[in-house]
């Protein structure tokens, strides 16, 4: 038989009893757009992390203080640091591939201007800051190679700053006091927001690293040394690089620092909601299974009720073949059927929960076409034992079938 007239007699089947092949393919529509709900709802998440992370900068190598054992005492990230801003020259001078280089010092401050007084993080930077984390000024400019060579009381603010010191007026030019010395006013930074941390980036003060160095903290050590690699290609090896020549600088001691890259970042931050995925993904699945077996049910269901047909079919010169495709084709129907709807109310899904909850949701086209194989997948195998077990009736005892 034509595979046109199997699946004419197929749907003609189906189509006899509506409400029942209905009720068995809504177990496929409901897992197949849970999978869809939740892996899309998963994938925005993740999006969201990487964008978030992407927004600390590109391409980054970060080396932090720590990872050294003296006298038996071990010490681990954020140990006191032996960081220094030749270290920072030789890196830059010394490692093919870097683009930029900015010593690195942190600390919190209550800063005052106009009357008012906010605790805030004044940051020693160099002038590379700002594009190492892509980051733009909405008013003023940065300050300049010559205020960090002779270490000027100049700074920039972050948004956030700037509302709590400033509100209703132009901070730039004005004065602001860090520790009590005063400090000049160059620009504003554009707004970034909370980064993946929580941590409010425009909550922050830059000042040229060496006023840092000489006015605030007073301490000829960094917090740490901030890379930008010329892309992400060589990122593995110049973090390979600054580790030998920090090590070559220390003639040969226990590393007394640890030197991570954006990319295991990324990783490390992403693995939760990777595996959060993975999770939802499988729970949904369970679902398209069970819808599986309601298929198989109703097919067993229906070749007992059409022993007879099946028997007639026989008799005429069918072939067993013949009986088993046409049942295959049927679960294949209801499977399908199932998943394509499945699609329409699992991105309908994602949506309205964006909508109403906020949540990003990134629906991809490889989790459709996933969940859409998978339930015809499910159709094939629990459709082919019902199929398989009309076409091996015997056709005498089917027609004697009551």
């Amino acid at each position: 038989m034509s595979l046109w007239r199997t699946l004419h007699v197929a749907l003609a089947a189906l189509t006899r009893n509506k409400t029942r092949s209905l009720l068995t393919v809504l177990g496929v529509i409901i897992g197949v757009a849970a999978v869809i709900a939740m892996v899309g709802i998963g994938n925005g998440a993740k999006s969201q992390v990487e964008a978030s992370i992407a927004s600390l900068g590109r391409n980054i190598i970060s080396v932090f203080p720590g990872n050294f054992t003296t006298g038996g005492v071990r010490g681990g990230w954020g140990s006191a640091s032996t960081l220094t801003v030749e270290d920072a020259s030789a890196i830059s001078r010394e490692i093919a591939g870097v683009v930029a280089v900015s010593p690195e010092l942190t600390d919190r401050s209550q800063v005052l201007a106009n009357g008012l007084n906010w605790n805030t993080l004044v940051r020693g930077e160099d002038i590379t800051y700002l594009d190492i984390r892509i980051w733009s000024m909405t008013e003023g400019d940065m300050f300049t190679e010559a205020d960090v060579r002779s270490a000027t009381k100049v700074c920039v603010i972050g948004r956030t700053v700037a509302n709590q010191l400033f509100p209703n007026m132009d901070p730039v030019g004005q004065t602001l006091r860090i520790r009590n010395i005063p400090f000049k006013v160059l620009g504003v930074l554009a707004a970034k927001g909370f980064n993946y941390f929580g941590q409010d980036q425009d909550d922050t003060l830059i000042i040229p690293y060496s006023s840092h160095l000489k006015r605030i903290a007073r301490r000829p050590n960094l917090n740490s040394i901030l890379i930008q690699a010329q892309s992400p290609e060589l990122m593995a090896g110049i973090q390979q690089d600054v580790t030998d020549l920090l090590q070559q600088r220390r003639n040969g001691r226990e590393p007394d620092f640890t030197v991570r890259n954006q990319q295991e970042l990324a990783e490390a931050a992403t693995a939760t909601t990777r595996t959060m995925t993975v999770l939802l993904g499988a729970i949904a699945g369970v679902s398209l299974i069970v819808g599986g077996i309601g298929i198989m049910n109703i097919m067993l269901v229906s070749v007992t009720e059409r022993t007879r047909e099946i028997g007639i079919r026989l008799a005429v010169g069918a072939h067993g073949r013949d009986v088993l495709t046409q049942f295959l084709v049927e679960a294949i129907i209801l499977s399908s059927m199932g998943g394509a709807l499945g699609v329409v109310l699992g991105v309908g899904a994602s949506q309205l929960v964006s909508k109403l909850n906020g949540w990003p949701v990134l629906v991809s086209t490889s989790a459709i076409v996933g969940a859409v194989a998978f339930s015809a997948t499910i159709g094939v195998f629990f459709g082919f034992y019902p199929a398989r077990k009309a076409a091996q009736l015997d056709p005498i005892e089917a027609l004697r079938y009551e």
